[in-house]
């Protein structure tokens, strides 16, 4: 024979105040507190064992909606399911869940020491935190969908391709750790190849090749003048980088013991190169005089150290140089294309002795093949010749002369 079930009425439950359990029939419970305070309760037994899952508070659940929750779990039970157990993992769902900046962040935290510095965990983090964040921030990361995503990247793809291009890349990166660690299912919307291929247009079609901004060669010493003028670790560093063709990074970054003196040469190791290859700059003349100048006034590991101790200077302080000689409008990576304009135009140096010491990648198979070595002795040779074309001042009119290999 069945229990009855719907014993209580809604008076019944309204005026009810003795401490107690009532029961309703089926599980459901009504439950008074010492203090007065009226829940619902739906008991049930499970392995021979008693448990009790708690369904609201009488103010915000009516006896129907009480009712309501108690078939459902009744339900439960008939499948063979433990009500308990399932309340207990949607509450874990819940926990669970994180907003689309949470699990940026939570990314960038968990691969930021694998990535070769610190600015490229800031660049992580202002791209997202520019373009995507402002969009879908808040948003549960189960949620984010394809919508979203061409939300993020429709605005910025035709007039900032570079940069949206990288966004996306985040984006996708992003939801796939979220799908690893179980926080959302189903297909990545920032996958490109199948996806948003058909939505936007290729990057090819609508990136515009931007150069960093280069002084002309036949000003190089004019300028190089000026800069010798400057006083200043920074400046010295800048002229340095100037000198050994070499990038920022690379040249905050330098430790005395990646220098060799004696025998006029600097070896970066390949975990401070873009390529992540060692790499072997010749040092002239001047590049000697400089170090010997930082050397006399060595405090530390970096040759060209920060304001504070233990560390080298920072990614702007040789860009503050070039605002104090009032170029702004250079940037210090342009110096990069100045030495290369300089080497195919006003010398017979081959084109590999260049890239090579640009530390670029070789362009083919073939090529790199035959250029095993690094050409360190003929290297050395050309940035001789560019430390001499950097000390000469050239009025405008001067014919630059043509520099022979040797």
């Amino acid at each position: 024979m069945a229990r009855p079930i719907k014993k209580l009425s809604a008076i019944k439950v309204r005026q009810e105040k003795t401490p107690g359990y009532y029961s309703d029939g089926g599980g459901l419970y009504l439950q008074i507190s010492p203090s007065g305070s009226k829940s619902w309760i739906f008991r049930y037994a499970r392995n021979k064992k008693s448990h009790e899952v708690g369904l609201g508070s009488y103010l915000n659940v009516s006896l129907e909606s009480a009712r309501e929750k108690a078939e459902g779990m009744r339900r439960a039970l008939g499948n063979g399911d433990d009500p308990l157990a399932m309340r207990q993992s949607e509450r874990a769902k819940i926990a669970a869940k994180m907003t689309f900046t949470e699990c940026s962040s939570a990314y960038i935290e968990a691969h930021k020491h694998g990535w070769k510095n610190e600015k490229h965990a800031d660049q992580w983090a202002n791209t997202l935190a520019t373009y995507a964040a402002p969009l879908i921030g808040k948003k549960d990361i189960a949620l984010v969908d394809t919508h979203d995503v061409t939300r993020v990247l429709e605005p910025i793809w035709t007039t900032k391709n570079e940069t949206a291009s990288r966004v996306r890349g985040r984006l996708e990166k992003v939801l796939a750790w979220a799908t690893t660690r179980g926080l959302r299912s189903g297909e990545n919307p920032a996958r490109w190849k199948g996806h948003l291929d058909t939505l936007l247009a290729k990057p090819s079609a609508v990136q515009k090749e931007e150069h960093h901004a280069a002084l002309p060669y036949g000003e190089i010493g004019a300028f190089m003048d000026g800069l010798r003028g400057m006083h200043g670790v920074a400046a010295r560093a800048l002229e340095f980088c100037i000198l050994s063709a070499s990038r920022t990074a690379e040249i905050i970054g330098a430790q005395w013991s990646e220098m060799d003196l004696d025998a006029k040469l600097w070896i970066v190791p390949a975990e401070r190169m873009k390529m992540k290859k060692e790499h072997r700059v010749p040092l002239g003349k001047r590049a000697i005089s400089i170090l010997k100048e930082m050397q006399a006034a060595r405090h530390g590991d970096f040759v060209f150290p920060g304001m504070r101790e233990g560390t080298g200077l920072s990614n702007m302080s040789l860009l503050a140089v070039l605002k104090r000689m009032e170029r702004p409008n250079l940037t210090v990576h342009g110096f990069r294309s100045t030495f290369r304009d300089w080497a195919a135009e006003c010398t017979n140096f081959p084109r590999e002795l260049a890239e090579k010491a640009l530390a670029h990648a070789v362009r083919s198979e073939v090529e790199a093949a035959y250029q095993r070595g690094d050409l360190l002795a003929k290297r050395g040779k050309m940035m001789d010749a560019w430390a001499a074309y950097c000390a000469k001042k050239r009025e405008d009119g001067t014919v630059i002369p043509i520099h022979l290999q040797a």
